[in-house]
């Protein structure tokens, strides 16, 4: 079992940046991939990015040399810097832990990008 809390979410202009962050309440060392997935109104929740125990990163296309995922196993947390921001980037966050057994999820943190 394992509880995950997102933050950093809020009001942001185009281009600009937010650091999104994922706190468990466990140790996250032995998770096999933890990530970032978003859902915009009226659309399906979809995968932002991963990154495994080992450190491998993936990314969906339009997020690339955007975002970049990343952990810290010594605090527990999972970050998500995301730059150069869109308004199609606009969303609810989830932060997601998977287990190899089974999927946790935040509640979710709103990104919205607008001048």
């Amino acid at each position: 079992q394992v509880q995950l809390v997102e933050s950093g979410g809020g009001l942001v202009q185009p281009g600009g940046s937010l650091r999104l962050s994922c706190a468990a309440s466990r140790s996250i060392f032995s998770i096999s991939r933890m990530g970032w997935y978003r859902q915009a109104p009226g659309n399906q929740r979809d995968l932002v990015a991963t990154i495994t125990g080992g450190g491998f990163t993936n990314y969906v296309d339009s997020v690339k040399g955007r975002f970049t995922i990343s952990r810290d196993n010594a605090k527990n947390t999972v970050y998500l810097q995301m730059n150069s921001l869109k308004s199609e980037d606009t969303a609810v966050y989830y932060c997601n832990a998977y287990t190899g057994v089974r999927h946790y999820w935040g509640q979710g943190t709103q990104v919205t990008v607008s001048s």
